[in-house]
């Protein structure tokens, strides 16, 4: 392993960037996910490229315009798009229409249970299908920014302006509201399911304890969060937005109320997409000058995948045994590291 100062002033670090096997895809990617073992990168627009570990290429078309929203589970990839379509893609390259906005409307957001449940968003109205059970939707008061599904029961978290909804699709109780000002774009539960967090319009993230819905102010950021990923078992939330990694503890009951968030990886630019590795406390961070660093938590250690000079990274993503981590910048200049 070649040694490589990214900056000057700064220690040496390892670098793994010869073993990166480079993919160039030809297309604008907006997020990486994995399918099995074939890295599946999203494209802007109408397409989904499939990647093997050899490098080679398989182009899907999954939407009749702009893909607006993706979730994936491992086994399947489930896409919004402009289109006013839901459309699932599996390992084995097949698309499935999942569900038709009947206005045609554009598809927001999407979430993915672990049982095969998913939901979507159109305006104000979310929507959730689990099974053979039919549609259940449910209006909240503004234009939906974010979902995501409880790790435990059938439970939706919804994420608008002014706060949250949490809902139970299968139960006729009242959806419950938990309030604070300003407009919230992307929503996230802790693997405890003790936890709720969202991402706000302004450079800031807000939590709630479940249990007592207690607010958890998490500031201090100089830029948007756009991207969220837990720590294998649920200790950290590590977060893109500032010239490093921001690392929110949640091992304790009060999860970060009171405490002071840990910074890994700075650099000379901002932290664009986070990816936390499933098995280890490990974690892969993309720039926005087309750095990735993977960092070690317990020690802040740092390995260089990619070096910069390229546009933002876009998206990262681990297969789920961690073996495969692939990558790509907004141009599609993409790559995949066997560990």
């Amino acid at each position: 392993m070649t040694e490589f100062t990214p900056e000057a002033g700064s220690p040496s670090i390892v670098s793994v960037t010869e073993k990166v096997r480079p993919v160039a895809l030809g297309m604008a990617v907006t997020s990486v996910h994995f399918l099995a073992d074939r890295a599946a990168f999203v494209g802007g627009e109408e397409t989904v490229a499939l990647v093997d570990a050899k490098g080679e290429i398989s182009k899907v078309a999954v939407h009749g315009g702009g893909i607006l929203s993706a979730a994936s589970d491992g086994t399947r990839l489930v896409m919004g798009g402009d289109d006013g379509k839901v459309v699932a893609l599996n390992a084995k390259s097949e698309v499935a229409l999942l569900a038709t906005d009947a206005k045609r409307r554009w598809i927001d957001a999407v979430a993915l249970h672990p049982d095969g449940a998913f939901a979507w968003s159109a305006g104000k109205t979310a929507f959730v299908k689990s099974g053979k059970a039919e549609e259940k939707s449910i209006d909240v008061p503004s234009t939906v920014g974010g979902l995501a599904f409880a790790p435990k029961g059938l439970r939706l978290a919804i994420a608008h302006y002014n706060g949250a909804t949490l809902w139970f699709p299968n139960m006729a109780a009242t959806a419950e509201f938990l309030p604070w000002a300003g407009s919230h774009l992307a929503v996230t539960f802790s693997p405890d399911n003790k936890f709720l967090v969202t991402a706000m319009h302004e450079a800031a993230l807000h939590g709630w304890r479940l249990a007592d819905n207690r607010h958890m102010r998490m500031t201090g950021y100089p830029g948007r969060v756009r991207s969220m990923s837990w720590s294998a078992g649920g200790k950290f939330l590590a977060t893109s937005g500032a010239d490093t990694v921001i690392m929110w503890p949640f091992a304790s009951k009060d999860g970060p109320m009171g405490k002071e968030p840990a910074m890994l990886a700075p650099l000379q630019a901002r932290v664009s997409v986070v990816a936390c590795h499933p098995r280890n406390d490990i974690l892969a961070a993309g720039y926005s000058d087309g750095t990735i660093l993977m960092v070690r938590l317990e020690d802040g250690a740092e390995i260089l995948v990619r070096r910069n000079g390229t546009a933002p990274v876009a998206g990262l993503a681990w297969n789920a045994k961690g073996t495969l981590l692939a990558f790509a910048d907004e141009t599609g200049d993409a790559g995949l590291l066997e560990l």
